[in-house]
Parts: structure tokens; sequence; C-alpha cells
């Protein structure tokens, strides 16, 4: 027993070992909790990215929080500012730069001012063949020659949904393959990726990040944030039904948004299934 007094000394009040080795773990318990808390707690980093060769600033760099899905991109003096926790991991890429990922360490946090070199990637163009269409310069005669392009949106009676494929019966064959059978055919692409396809609706979200993917063709930020490599992502893109016009010709955002639109109608449809 051990003897706690309230009040005056005269007022003696005894606890069990027992109660008292309680109060210990808790108020431990609580220490830790309050520890845990500040650690997780987010913060604004500064940084600045600069070219390796020629150590000058880079400005319109892109930087994702793959964890947070949050992204900025660095001003014309190739700084920037973004929210981060410790352990975060930030996804740093530039066209025609070897992209990058940091991890967020508590001294990164601390010590603001972080500084990231980027390394340019060497290129060699390789033969390139052009077919063209043979121009006569007569409009009357090129105008027939000129090719066109004959991609269909098509709508489904009853639902909101729409699919951008060839004029053709079996284009029209597999949209309505893909609304009777949406689990054979989209299964494969979305089961396994329902924590990232959740990551592509926040990052709609993302004014800043938005315009940044409306800029992009390259696809690596989608490849990173959904972690499948370039082909994955591109039979992601058929078996919604678009078409190699679109995947060769839009932008991240868009892509982004083809596939947001083909997830979120995926679900309706394998729920009602």
């Amino acid at each position: 027993m051990i003897r706690v007094f309230e009040g005056t000394p005269r007022t003696p009040i005894f606890l069990p070992l027992k109660e008292v080795s309680m109060m210990k773990k808790i108020l431990w318990f609580c220490m830790f909790l309050c520890v845990t808390t500040l650690v997780a707690q987010e913060t604004v980093l500064h940084g600045h990215i600069y070219s390796v060769q020629n150590n000058k600033p880079m400005p319109n760099v892109h930087i994702l929080n793959l964890n947070k899905v949050r992204g900025t991109t660095t001003n014309d003096k190739g700084d920037f500012s973004i929210r981060v926790s410790a352990n975060d991991t930030l996804y740093i890429s530039f066209l025609g730069y070897k992209s990058t990922k940091i991890r967020i360490t508590n001294d990164m946090i601390k010590y603001q001012g972080l500084k990231i070199g980027m390394t340019e990637l060497a290129y060699t163009l390789q033969e390139v063949v052009v077919t063209p269409y043979k121009l006569t310069g007569y409009l009357d005669i090129d105008a027939k020659n000129a090719p066109i392009n004959d991609n269909t949106r098509y709508s489904i009676s009853g639902l909101d949904i729409g699919y951008e494929s060839r004029a053709s019966a079996s284009a029209v064959g597999r949209v309505l393959s893909a609304v009777m059978n949406p689990a054979d055919l989209l299964s494969r692409s979305f089961s396994a990726k329902g924590k990232e396809m959740r990551k592509l609706r926040e990052m709609r979200k993302d004014n800043e990040l938005s315009d940044a993917l409306s800029t992009r063709y390259d696809r690596e930020t989608l490849l990173e944030l959904l972690q499948v490599d370039r082909s994955e992502l591109e039979d992601i893109i058929r078996s919604c039904n678009y078409s190699n016009d679109f995947i060769m010709t839009a932008n991240d955002l868009q892509v982004l948004e083809a596939i947001s639109q083909c997830y979120e109608e995926y679900r309706v449809l394998h729920k009602k299934k």
C-alpha cells in the first residue's frame, strides 16, 4: 500500500500498488500519444531545386507528395513549398531530367532549406521514318486525302457512362461487353489497385497538381502513383475502351480524368452485378 495525502497530512488516502502501476502505464501511454502526434504533425517544407550540370535553378519542376497526394511546382527561382510529415515520400520530375524520390526525415523538417540537384538525361535521337500524306498543294484534293479521326464516344441509355472507340461493330460489342460484364473486363485492372485509384480521386481535387499534369505527356507521375509500368497503364486505358489515338495524344490530366471516371463507373457496375 502507498499512502497518498489529500488536502492535509491528517487525511491520508491509501492506494493499492496495482492501481499505482496502472496509473503509471496510463501516464506513459498519454506521453507516447502526445509525442506521436507531434511527430506526425504536418508542416510546410521549403526547398530548392537546381540542375547538376550548371547549378542553375530549375523552374516548373513537379513535386508530388505520394503519401498525401498533394503537388506543387517550383517558381522561377527554383524554390518550392509543400506540406509534409516525417516519412512522407516526395516524387520529383521534370521533362528531360532523371526523376527522383526523396523520403522526408525529421532533420529535413527541422533544418529547412532542402536542396535537390537533378541530373539531365542524355537522349540519342534514332532514325525516324515519317510516312506523310502526299500533298499536292491543292486544298480540294488534299482535303479528301487527309485522315479523319473516326473515334466515337458511345453512351448507354439509363447509365451515365460513355466510351470512346472505333466506329465499328466490334467496338460496339466491346462497349456492351464492358457494361454487361464489367468484372470480367476490368477486374484485372482495378481490383488490385483500389488504394491507388482512390489517390487519383485526391489528385483531381488539387488544382495546382491538375494544372501541372495538363502540360505533361510523359505519364511518369501517373506511373509512379499507380505503381504500374507503361504497358499496364495503357492496358487500363484500353480496358475502359479508349482508343490508341487517345493514348497517344492525351495529356496526363486527361488520362487521369479518363481512368478516374472509368474506375467510378466500374465500381457502380460492379456493385449492381
